[in-house]
């Protein structure tokens, strides 16, 4: 017996002395010279930590901190939480038409199959029931649930006015974007501008789009919230009769209203007006103490349920949607904060660190500004993760929700090509993230008997995010 154990405590001291070199060879790579470099493994089953390396130690997370959203969203909204989009009549005037938004990122989405312009048709169809045609509506889109601020401070210039940087309101449509369509035929003039889908009225673009000859796309939209003009840099391919980029739509709910009244005006009603919530939320703002009353609802007529919670939070960690994931951080602190108000963001993020608090997580190495990780001063530690996968993996009701909602490595979403061809293929469910000068990945290895948390985290290098990737492959497979 005493032999069997000292074999086994060998063995054990071994592994350990075998998988810190080979942190030690991942810190001391030269291509990683000048780089910070955290990682924290964790055996979930006995919560014993396996190699660290600067496992406290705060760095950028990119999109892996889209974990600690998608987690504290089904920790405090529940699995099955659906956004609703009522449509309704003003009970003061009934010839005003309400839409009342509640945040829902999936209406008129991409992501899932149905008609994008169902929410138009079912409103007109149910609406028809109780308009007249001999009437004149002016139509009132409430989307001021978030407030106006919708994109965070720290995001960056390069980033907003594209589609992956849109800004979030309680109205969303069409994923808060567009395709702008051009024609780069001719290899000697500017990429001609066609179009965009959909229509955007009074969009304007500033044309400094040059060509390439290499088919990357590399154009840039540049522009603030609520402008509708935009400054068009970078290159686009040549040689093609129709080549589109995407953008942020400026104000999603006034496009909403345009084009919800276009619908009744075709069916025969007359929609006069369209105003949203936002000239009446700056008025508060400016007079917190006088009481406004802008709307309030009558009859309701039509109310759209979004995909429940589960499938959203899939979509966050599969294809790392940050225009998905900046809607939940605010719904989980609008959900706590009802007071309008109040900063959305602010109030998700000050939730979601008093809730892993309350968890027993050491939250002092967590500092974010958004719920998607675009901002280059978000902060995180590789423990803070281990320690909230391990938490979702092992103590979380929503444990299946959460585990099935990363993708499986060298299969599917953002970790298509990530261990692809190898042993731990499929085996390794996680989350990656990069920026510029930033490369993480956090997740489970599950392999048999073998069941890992895992947080490897790399900034500031010089090299290529795919070298830095290799190195992280190579990492994962010596554990």
């Amino acid at each position: 017996m005493l032999r069997i154990l000292y074999t086994t405590f060998i063995f054990s001291i071994s592994c350990l002395v075998y998988s810190q070199q080979n942190v030690q060879n991942v810190v001391n790579n030269p291509l990683l010279r000048h780089a910070s470099v955290g990682i924290s493994v964790v055996d979930i089953t006995t919560g014993k930590s396996i190699v660290s390396h600067n496992a406290e130690k705060s760095l950028t997370p990119a999109s892996v901190l889209k974990l600690v959203t998608t987690a504290t969203a089904l920790e405090t909204l529940g699995d099955n939480y659906r956004y609703s989009t009522e449509v309704a009549l003003d009970v003061d005037d009934p010839s005003r038409i309400l839409v009342i938004g509640s945040g829902d990122p999936t209406l008129g989405s991409e992501v899932f199959s149905e008609n994008r312009y169902g929410f138009f048709i079912n409103s007109v169809q149910l609406l028809s029931k109780t308009l007249s045609k001999n009437q004149n509506y002016s139509l009132y889109i409430v989307d001021d649930l978030f407030g106006y601020e919708g994109v965070s401070s720290e995001w960056t210039w390069i980033d907003i006015g594209n589609y992956y940087a849109s800004g979030t309101y309680g109205i969303s449509i069409f994923d808060n974007s567009y395709r702008l369509f051009f024609n780069t035929v001719d290899k000697n003039s500017c990429p001609v501008i066609l179009r965009t889908e959909p229509v955007i009225k009074r969009l304007t673009f500033n044309n400094e789009l040059k060509l390439n000859n290499t088919g990357r796309d590399n154009g840039y939209i540049y522009g603030a919230p609520f402008s509708y003009e935009r400054t068009l840099r970078g290159d686009i391919p040549a040689g093609r009769t129709s080549f589109s980029i995407k953008g942020d739509i400026p104000d999603p709910g006034m496009l909403l209203g345009e084009i919800l009244a276009d619908y009744l005006n075709k069916a025969g009603y007359k929609v006069n007006n369209v105003e949203t919530a936002r000239e009446d939320y700056l008025k508060r703002l400016c007079s917190p103490k006088k009481t406004y009353s802008y709307y309030r609802v009558g009859q309701s007529i039509f109310t759209q349920l979004s995909h429940p919670l589960y499938e959203i939070v899939r979509e966050v960690n599969v294809e790392s949607n940050n225009h998905y994931a900046e809607h939940l951080i605010r719904t989980i602190g609008r959900n706590d904060v009802k007071d309008i108000n109040e900063n959305a963001l602010d109030a998700g993020i000050k939730v979601t660190a008093e809730y892993w608090k309350s968890k027993g997580v050491e939250i002092s190495s967590l500092l974010m500004h958004d719920g998607s990780g675009l901002a280059p001063q978000n902060f995180v530690s590789p423990k803070f993760l281990t320690d909230i996968l391990t938490y979702m993996h092992n103590d979380s009701r929503y444990s299946e929700a959460f585990i099935s909602s990363l993708p499986k490595a060298g299969q599917e979403g953002t970790l298509r090509n990530f261990m692809r061809n190898t042993k731990y293929s499929g085996k390794i469910i996680a989350k990656s993230g990069s920026i510029g000068g930033v490369q993480c990945y956090a997740g489970y290895l599950i392999d048999g008997n073998k069941k890992y948390a895992f947080a490897v985290m790399v900034n500031k290098f010089n090299t290529t995010n795919t070298q830095v990737r290799g190195i992280i492959e190579q990492f994962l497979l010596s554990l």
